[in-house]
């Protein structure tokens, strides 16, 4: 049983949306996810997509590209990203695509965390940007503190979980699935980033970067690691996730060349 992560699918197999516009790796990178994930993923796995999985605005419309996703083998723990408009509440995901359509492999990452063999798996959407980035009208401070509020709450069920396993004598790692980086290059959201310390936390996985292939895979800083998942980065792949290894303490970006959507 092992987990992976793969986040940015960017389906759109219900509507005109294609993401070859973006560049030539996009292009039928839905039939490029399906033969990478069946090489690398069996039924007895798990794989966190942190957001961005459908161009849908609906979930009528994203009906299709969650069951393309339910094809596949493994479970998975579904998590919102900013362009996800199809997204409701929890209760009503599970109704529709789960109960209603049998999309039995779905899981939905919000506000609770998952165990997954020797990991606890928390997660949110996170924040990106700065204030300078909100759109005109919104309140920044009030939509980070939001969204650190949800990446604690996360945390605060992974923590009762490891405490169940640490009581039957298993000891299990807190990682964290966020859609936008709170830390890449110049960029830190330090409100969530005080979360993930507040709670021990030494690894965290990012998506919501493309086009940006000479980013490193992972960098350390303030001894938490940062690992994208965006799927175009790992060309499609599910990244397998490993035991801990310590995390470098500084690792420096080079020049921005790439995109953030």
């Amino acid at each position: 049983m092992s987990l992976f992560a793969l986040s940015d699918t960017h389906l759109s197999l219900s509507t005109d949306k294609p993401m070859d516009i973006f560049g030539s790796r996009w292009q039928q990178h839905d039939k490029r996810i399906s033969e990478a994930w069946t090489e690398t993923v069996g039924d007895g796995d798990t794989v966190v997509i942190a957001g961005d999985i459908s161009w849908a605005m609906s979930m009528d419309d994203a009906l299709t590209d969650l069951a393309y996703l339910d094809r596949l083998p493994g479970r998975k723990l579904i998590g919102r990203g900013n362009h996800d408009y199809w997204w409701g509440t929890v209760n009503k995901m599970k109704k529709f695509f789960v109960e209603q359509h049998g999309l039995s492999t779905l899981e939905f990452l919000y506000n609770n965390a998952f165990e997954v063999g020797e990991f606890i798996v928390c997660g949110s959407r996170g924040w990106w940007g700065g204030e300078g980035l909100c759109p005109s009208g919104v309140d920044y401070g009030k939509i980070v503190a939001r969204e650190a509020l949800r990446v604690g709450l996360s945390l605060d069920a992974g923590e009762r979980l490891r405490a169940a396993a640490h009581e039957r004598g298993e000891e299990r790692e807190l990682l964290v699935f966020l859609h936008f980086p709170p830390a890449f290059r110049d960029y830190r959201c330090e409100e969530i980033i005080s979360v993930l310390r507040q709670h021990g936390v030494k690894r965290c996985f990012y998506g919501h970067i493309h086009n940006s292939y000479d980013t490193p895979p992972a960098f350390g800083e303030g001894g938490i690691e940062y690992s994208i998942t965006s799927a175009d980065y790992l060309k499609f792949r599910p990244l397998l996730i490993e035991k801990c290894a310590a995390a470098p303490e500084k690792s420096i970006f080079p020049p921005c060349e790439g995109e953030i959507r």
